[in-house]
């Protein structure tokens, strides 16, 4: 016996939001809290030697977008123009990391916003299209999302998405790991769309013994307001007292949407609202020594450490830091610097580099 239609109809109204939230679990990404993470090497690589210098460099490259747009969440508002980027622009950028990368030749390079699999950036695994161009210098690399859904219903993206953080390195990694950083507060709906943003722990061995932890990273954007970048802090400053405890030399770089002290007044009104006046970077900066180091990221040539370049048409260059290396007392500074000369129209982050001595076996 068939119900009655308006009951028939009532039950599909009451069916729908299970119907929504079934679809939402389908298309949804929910990784560990820890996890390993995928690790590639080919060949015979070499391992790290306890004493040598070591190059290291972090850069967002904004998914090879280029500089040529002013996408729809570069602006307060939410009202950039942009969606993508064009494939002519993917190429031409692509070129252009290629090019800074092969006169740098780091020895570890930690990139973040790397997309794979997203409709904007037509599909592309931008970390394979580097390996490809750069497997002469880079035998290794690690890998680890921090976005990614099938499809996301925002009305700009409608498709799917798909960003990660990638490690490339000269040197044996053995192994790596995904840690899942704190998230940012939403409902049930919106939740699994949302960045998942995570540190990429590599572990390079030390012939003789040991190992040497490169960790990559990206904490969240526009989070003022809640406890997301203090709570992020903290859970990096956990692990790297670990580190620290257990004598391991680690590195950590990445774009950490963090002011230093002191840049927050040079910052236009409107774009203030995206950061703490008292900066959360100051728990790890008191920690540990880092690259740009307060000194000079809130001196008088603080210009020269900038290395973020606002999509934005009020913006005339880089007027921001965002991006540092920090690392281990265990390693030695040689030498420092934000590479601004010539990387200007590739991403709207700059390139920071550092090179050290990986401390001599006891």
């Amino acid at each position: 016996m068939s119900l009655p239609r308006p009951l028939r109809l009532l039950l599909l109204v009451a069916l729908l939001p299970v119907i929504l939230l079934a679809l939402v679990h389908v298309l949804a990404w929910n990784p560990a809290a820890r996890e390993e993470a995928d690790v590639s090497c080919t060949g015979q690589v070499a391992q790290l030697q306890p004493g040598q210098a070591l190059k290291v460099m972090t850069w967002n490259v904004q998914y090879l977008a280029g500089k040529r747009h002013v996408f729809w969440y570069d602006l307060p508002g939410g009202d950039g123009p942009d969606e993508r980027p064009s494939s002519a622009d993917l190429v031409r950028t692509l070129d252009e990391v290629v090019r800074i990368l092969r006169d740098e030749q780091p020895d570890v390079v930690l990139l973040q916003e790397l997309h794979d699999n997203a409709k904007a950036t037509d599909y592309q695994d931008q970390l394979a299209l580097l390996q490809a161009r750069l497997a002469d210098l880079y035998p290794c690399s690690s890998q680890a999302f921090y976005w990614k859904s099938a499809f996301v219903p925002h009305p700009r993206i409608l498709g799917s998405v798909g960003m990660k953080l990638g490690t490339l390195s000269r040197f044996q990694i053995a192994r790596a790991e995904r840690l899942q950083l704190p998230m940012l507060a939403s409902n049930l709906l919106s939740r699994p769309f949302q960045l998942k943003r995570a540190l990429l722990v590599s572990y390079l061995p030390i012939r003789g013994g040991g190992e040497l932890a490169a960790i990559n990273t990206h904490f969240d954007a526009f989070a003022q307001g809640e406890d997301t970048m203090q709570r992020q802090v903290e859970m990096t400053d956990g692990l790297l007292r670990q580190l620290q405890q257990a004598g391991q030399p680690w590195v950590l770089g990445g774009d950490l949407n963090l002011l230093p002290p002191g840049q927050f007044e040079h910052l236009p009104d409107d774009q203030r609202s995206w950061y703490a006046a008292d900066s959360e970077l100051q728990d790890l900066a008191r920690r540990y020594p880092m690259i740009p180091s307060l000194l000079q990221a809130s001196g008088v040539d603080q210009a020269r450490w900038y290395t973020h370049y606002p999509n934005d048409p009020a913006a005339s260059g880089p007027d921001r830091t965002l991006d540092y290396l920090f690392y281990s007392p265990r390693l030695t500074p040689l030498a420092s610097q934000v590479r601004q000369d010539d990387t200007l129209a590739i991403s709207d982050h700059l390139p920071v580099i550092g090179r050290f001595f990986i401390p001599s076996q006891e």
